[in-house]
């Protein structure tokens, strides 16, 4: 299964995902920022791989759906309500991300 996590800027929150989650249970993991200044920005063909999109926050579904209505119209995107309140590699993020990624898919 193909996992996207989408942020802001793809610095500290999704990119945090894509380190713990990439490996387990032989998923395929990748990372995207949705602001210009991103590390590496969401495009079309990230959502085209993905089978399942993680975003951090609300306004981050409004964006894709701003941006890319077509691409996302059959694609499951569910919104974890973790604030950009966390560093790269934070000991609480990673347990929040744990805990929420844990209630959709098996990690």
């Amino acid at each position: 299964m193909k996992l996207l996590f989408i942020c802001s800027r793809n610095k500290w929150r999704s990119l945090t995902a894509e380190k713990i989650f990439d490996n387990r249970n032989e998923y395929d993991v990748r990372s995207a920022g949705t602001e210009d200044g991103a590390r590496i920005r969401v495009t079309e063909g990230h959502i085209g791989w993905a089978d399942l999109i993680f975003v951090m926050e609300k306004k981050h579904v409004r964006r894709l759906q701003a941006k890319f209505p077509i691409e996302i119209g059959s694609k499951r995107i569910i919104c974890l309500d973790i604030p950009d309140d966390y560093r790269y590699m934070d000991e609480a993020l990673i347990e929040i991300l744990e805990s929420r990624v844990s209630e959709h898919i098996d990690i």
